[in-house]
């Protein structure tokens, strides 16, 4: 491959990716077909612009065309490029879900406004604002003769034990 293709497929590369990630589909499509046509679809260079292009595909609505060339990159010639579109195909040819209307949250569409319609979210600055304080939990008194304090003798067994280990070493010392 001559320097100038190889600056062209650069060029045309980096614009594709450029157009995708701003949202331009349709021209990332375009600029990474071009750039697709002009290099060698078996070289890592050609595997990296071909799966911009899977994605452009997909992103633009292509999803047939997307697919066709994500099987095409699974017998590509570097492992890493067919790893990826195996991952990629797998993502593709799953099974759309689809939400229930009741999960969905419905965003007004405030583009039918008025002028004079329009709500202000502006915030009073002399605006008294009042913070509700929680209210006091008040434990529910207990009745100290249903407590079994028969069963509470491990306690003693329990202070005794530290007294001894604490006795035994202060006395050490």
């Amino acid at each position: 491959m001559t320097s100038e293709k190889l600056e062209i497929v650069q060029t045309e590369y980096q614009a594709g990716q450029v157009a995708f990630e701003s949202g331009r589909y349709a021209e990332a499509v375009q600029s990474l077909e071009t750039a697709t046509g002009l290099v060698d679809r078996n070289s890592r260079l050609g595997g990296e612009v071909q799966m911009w292009l899977v994605t452009a595909y997909e992103a633009s609505g292509n999803t047939e065309r997307a697919i066709e060339l994500c099987r095409k990159l699974t017998r590509h010639p570097r492992q890493e490029t067919r790893q990826q579109a195996k991952r990629l195909l797998f993502i593709l040819e799953a099974p759309k879900l689809t939400i229930p209307p009741e999960w969905m949250v419905k965003i007004p569409d405030l583009a039918a406004l008025d002028e004079n319609q329009s709500i202000s979210f502006q915030a009073n600055p002399n605006a008294d604002i009042k913070y509700a304080k929680p209210k006091p939990v008040v434990p529910e008194p207990v009745d100290l003769s249903q407590v079994n304090t028969k069963d509470n003798r491990f306690i003693w067994v329990a202070l005794i034990a530290i007294g001894l280990i604490l006795g035994a070493l202060f006395i050490s010392y």
